[in-house]
């Protein structure tokens, strides 16, 4: 697990999670420690990552989301290489692992949307080795109590958190943080 960014989520559980240049400059102004970054392309990535980084903040970036990038353990290096990047999110487990190899923290994503998305968690896991997973949609406090007590990852929840009010359902159900690109949720 990369102590720095476990250390950074247990520091601040609210992470900015930015989908365009707006959100890029008001998410530097926030308590967030940790930045998802969810646009960009082979262009724009570096700088995007620059300037989050002269902020102080972790940059990680959605590799799935980087216009220009493919699916291949390629764009991990690009990443890599190209940015300070401190980490990766992704859905697939092969960039997950090369990330992992290459020093990067990792968050492997899940869309929780049947038992067999649930499942997959299970399957997965041993192969990528995360050190964090995210699991979307994050408002479901049940669902967050029973992956705790299956998977000793930390994990992050995101999508559809709109409030204080999500927020607290969900860490009170012991998630370690959670993700939002609401700008109200930053400010919490």
């Amino acid at each position: 697990m990369n102590r720095e960014f476990s250390d950074a989520i247990e520091a601040s559980p609210i992470i900015a999670a930015i989908k365009d240049d707006d959100g890029l400059s008001h998410c530097l102004a926030t308590d967030s420690r940790i930045i998802f970054i969810l646009y960009g392309d082979l262009i724009s990535i570096p700088r995007i990552v620059a300037q989050i980084k002269e902020a102080g903040k972790m940059a990680m970036v959605h590799i799935d989301l980087i216009h220009g990038l493919q699916a291949k353990e390629i764009a991990v290096d690009f990443i890599k290489t190209y940015t300070d990047a401190d980490g990766i999110i992704s859905t697939k487990a092969n960039l997950i692992s090369h990330a992992r190899e290459l020093g990067l923290a990792t968050v492997m994503r899940f869309f929780l949307i049947d038992s067999m998305a649930y499942d997959s968690i299970l399957r997965q896991l041993p192969t990528a080795r995360p050190d964090v997973i995210e699991i979307l949609p994050g408002p479901m406090p049940k669902l967050i109590s029973r992956i705790k007590s299956q998977i000793k990852l930390p994990l992050i929840c995101g999508g559809l958190v709109s409030d204080k009010e999500d927020v607290v359902s969900i860490l009170s159900a012991g998630a370690d943080a959670i993700s939002s690109t609401r700008e109200a949720v930053w400010f919490l």
